[in-house]
């Protein structure tokens, strides 16, 4: 018996019902769940085409091109935020909240304690999975981040030692801005006033304060240090300090080896061969150094200018004049 038109349109219905069907259940498998854990990055103006391709990657999700469709007919795509995300494969929809605001991206916090120098910046920065090679290049030649009051090439000295908290994927030129913008803190109008009446520059009251802040062996010495030293530019003295020589040949301090004739070495940064200040700091000195410089301890109680110091038994030795640096030395070391 013949079937009837309505018969086969029946079957067309059913057919196309039953297509439509693996269809939507392939799609649904396609952007479900895949139990994978993965850490991804978004970079910055990444397209959704390229996080999608991303995903499928780490195996967070089966297939790019749904995920791509459907983070740009949401709306999602435009507000995909940057960043470095741990994440489980829990599905399309949850993935795509979680890199439009749902999540944080990972950062990382890194304390930067004071006296450091650039180099060892770079290298905890490094170590932290942050560019701190090319950081290093960019502090070393700055060019437009170079602000005005910088009168050296490079910006050690002015990389203010502090916490920070950075995100993963921070660029060398966001590392540097967020130190240089910290330091600028410390440029009050009352600092700047009394660099006036000191008659020091910024570039001159950073290169004093990395001195001070490497000399001393704690917060009470660096107003009587800064004052030392004080003096001895006043009068046109060296100011033979140790860390600059240390500087100068790129050692750490206890490494300097005065028989190797270390402290004879022809450099600008040799405070020893050379008066007045080096050309710019030798380290990045915290407030407490910064400070010392503007609030210097100059006399003592007979009025008369320190000029020379010496650490001995845990303590600072302070002099006036060089009989009496003599005789302390003799005494206690």
């Amino acid at each position: 018996m013949r079937e009837g038109p309505r018969a086969w349109l029946w079957r067309g219905v059913v057919g196309l019902f039953l297509t439509f069907l693996l269809l939507l259940l392939y799609a649904l498998w396609l952007l479900g769940p895949t139990g994978k854990e993965a850490l991804v990055r978004v970079p910055k103006g990444a397209t959704a085409q390229e996080v999608a391709r991303t995903l499928e990657e780490a195996g967070l999700v089966r297939s790019a091109y749904p995920f791509s469709a459907y983070l740009r007919f949401s709306g999602k795509a435009r507000k995909l935020v940057p960043g470095v995300y741990r994440l489980r494969g829990e599905g399309a929809f949850r993935l795509a909240r979680a890199l439009t605001g749902g999540v944080r991206p990972l950062t990382v916090t890194l304390t930067f304690p004071e006296g450091l120098r650039a180099q060892d910046y770079a290298r905890r920065l490094q170590e932290a999975g942050l560019p701190g090679e090319a950081f290093l290049r960019l502090v070393e030649d700055p060019g437009p981040l170079k602000p005005p009051f910088v009168e050296g090439r490079g910006l050690e000295g002015y990389l203010f030692p502090a916490t920070y908290t950075f995100d993963l994927l921070a660029t060398p030129e966001e590392l540097v801005r967020a130190m240089l913008d910290r330091f600028r803190m410390e440029l009050t109008p009352e600092v700047e006033e009394a660099l006036g009446r000191l008659g020091l520059s910024v570039h001159a009251w950073v290169t004093l304060a990395s001195i001070v802040q490497q000399e001393a062996g704690a917060e009470a010495e660096m107003p009587y240090i800064a004052g030392v030293f004080l003096n001895r530019l006043e009068r046109g003295m060296p100011l033979q300090a140790d860390p600059t020589v240390a500087y100068a040949l790129g050692k750490p301090l206890p490494a300097l080896d005065r028989k190797a004739g270390d402290f004879a070495v022809d450099s600008p940064y040799n405070t020893y061969r050379y008066k007045g200040l080096p050309p710019g700091p030798i380290a990045n000195p915290g407030r407490a150094a910064l400070r010392a410089v503007l609030s210097p301890k100059r006399q003592d109680e007979g009025g008369r200018p320190y000029l020379y110091f010496f650490h001995a038994q845990g303590r600072l030795f302070l002099n006036a004049d060089f009989e009496g640096h003599l005789r302390d030395l003799a005494l206690h070391r």
